[in-house]
């Protein structure tokens, strides 16, 4: 069992947690969920130890063992991708090396093995057995391949691992590690659909405690069957699922707002028969009494309602019915050992006016790399891949760099895209993407994975668009942003072609799917479920 009780935790003078209390029982499966910056990841860190409250308690039964995946991945060097995973389960590994230092010392028979090392030992391999000591290295390298890490690369250093692949060995060593309580951070961010399923599998069959934080909803739902909203301060309990959770959180806000304004219609009342007998001495006693009475009863106050990003595109002229004409396109790219890498080959395939085209595939299928031939980012090898009449394109890309100059403040990339607007309707445009005041002058370089999305959101809508190309535009963004942008793109009258590894996404907004596949693109004529059904995935 893992509980907080009464956990305060402030910055300055700004509560992030107040009075808190939260309980673990065995075999949960909570799903932390609040707007970002309300103290999610706060929260997981004191229940991991790595950050203490101000005041209140943790208690953690004994012998306790707590995984925690977090965004901060850290250092890693100095050892290979399964090396590293083996290493990061703790007193597991450390228990292994003694127990094989033990062994060889076993079978050197010039050396004495005395009682108390053979108690050591016994000790030791009952601790091992009990932690699956024995299935580590298999393990990790099941781990390992199931989140795209495969057999080629067990023993190639991290440091010749990016960013986000390195994210992927983070969450192999906390899941090789197969903790009692496993606290995880976005552990989807950077993975692709393959190894979300197969993260979503292995959470399935975990025996232990989950807690977890998640921008994807089906991922969320499927694993978490009781919620925990953390907003205002304040840890609040719902028990069921996200879907439970939306519609609990309602029905709950609005008994809340129906008791304030009960309790409002009872202060005026009684304020004004204050206010109404106050200078009478034969009402004193009276006055005095309602005085004191409302001085006891405590106020109720509705919490502020979140901010959420507005998406409204801007009328655009139609397009032809063809918006997009590929015939035999080729793209490779040089290798630096020599020769070239086909990203894809001789693919033909036209893109009709009114189209909502998810393009799927694997991790570095080249899905990113067709749609910067689409734009013109990139040339292809051969064939061609050309625009229609009166398309008037907006690109979205998931690497900022792309599209986001990093010197520039928010206002002035945003501006220099619309030079005939005024400063007014530029700040209510930002205003609606959650920048106002002092915001728009933030750099773009300094700014967070959540913030940059929403500036090269603003700054795609910022022009009347009729063919819109996303590449992971829900990236960084939390549940909520993601289904105002959903909503907002299943109103669009154009067409498009999006990236996402968000299934919950994809079911609701595609009509059609592009699935590049070994260089080859296979088209489905239907639905993102359709999809699923008829290629096997399930």
């Amino acid at each position: 069992m893992v509980k907080l009780s009464n956990v305060t935790v402030a910055y300055g003078d700004r509560f992030i947690l107040k009075d808190a209390d939260f309980l673990i029982k065995s075999g949960d499966r909570i799903g932390l969920v609040g707007p970002n910056g309300a103290g999610k990841t706060t929260l997981l860190r004191v229940l991991a130890s790595e950050e203490h409250a101000d005041s209140g308690q943790a208690l953690i039964d004994s012998g306790t063992v707590i995984g925690y995946f977090s965004q901060n991945v850290g250092e890693m060097q100095g050892r290979s991708a399964l090396m590293e995973v083996i290493a990061g389960s703790g007193s597991v590994y450390e228990i292994g090396l003694e127990l094989e230092a033990l062994e060889h010392r076993m079978a050197d028979t010039s050396q004495v093995f005395s009682d108390a090392d053979m108690d050591r030992y016994g000790h030791l391999q009952t601790e091992f057995l009990a932690r699956d000591g024995y299935d580590l290295t298999q393990r990790s390298e099941e781990i390992l391949t199931g989140l795209g890490i495969g057999p080629d690369r067990f023993h190639e250093p991290v440091e010749h691992f990016s960013g986000g692949w390195k994210m992927r060995i983070a969450l192999a060593k906390i899941l090789a590690l197969n903790p009692d309580v496993l606290l995880m951070d976005e552990p989807t961010n950077h993975l692709d659909l393959e190894s979300i399923i197969y993260l979503e599998s292995w959470l399935s069959s975990f025996k232990g405690d989950v807690v977890m934080t998640s921008h994807d909803r089906q991922f969320m739902t499927r694993i978490c069957f009781r919620t925990v909203e953390v907003a205002n301060g304040q840890v609040t309990s719902y028990s069921g699922d996200y879907d439970f959770y939306i519609r609990e959180r309602e029905i709950r806000r609005q008994q809340l707002i129906a008791t304030f304004n009960r309790q409002q219609a009872r202060f005026a009342k009684d304020e004004e028969f204050i206010a109404k007998f106050a200078a009478r001495a034969s009402h004193a006693s009276l006055v005095q009494s309602r005085i004191k009475a409302l001085e006891k009863i405590e106020r109720i106050t509705l919490p502020p309602e979140s901010k959420i990003m507005q998406v409204q595109f801007t009328p655009c002229t139609r397009s032809g019915d063809q918006v997009v004409v590929m015939k035999d396109l080729t793209k490779r790219w040089p290798m630096a050992q020599g020769g070239q890498h086909t990203v894809f080959e001789n693919i033909s395939a036209t893109v009709m006016r009114g189209n909502k085209i998810a393009l799927t595939g694997i991790n570095g299928a080249g899905k990113s790399t067709l749609l910067k031939v689409i734009v013109g980012l990139t040339q292809p090898t051969s064939g061609e891949a050309s625009l229609g009449a009166s398309v008037n394109l907006g690109y979205f890309s998931q690497y900022s760099s792309d599209v986001l100059d990093p010197n520039k403040t928010i206002f002035e990339e945003v501006s220099e895209r619309v030079p005939m607007s005024t400063i007014p309707i530029i700040r209510s445009m930002l205003g609606s993407f959650l920048f106002s005041g002092d915001d728009v002058d933030k750099k773009i370089g300094n700014l967070s994975g959540g913030e940059k999305s929403r500036v090269m959101l603003a700054c795609m809508l910022a022009l009347p668009v009729n063919f819109l190309v996303l590449d992971e535009p829900t990236n960084h963004l939390d549940i909520q942003s993601r289904e105002v942008l959903l909503d907002a793109l299943s109103r669009f009258e154009g067409t498009l072609m999006i990236v996402s590894h968000d299934r919950y996404f994809l079911k609701h907004l595609a009509n059609r799917v592009f699935e590049l596949d070994k260089a080859v693109l296979n088209i489905y004529e239907g639905d993102y479920a359709y999809y699923l059904h008829k290629s096997g995935r399930e």
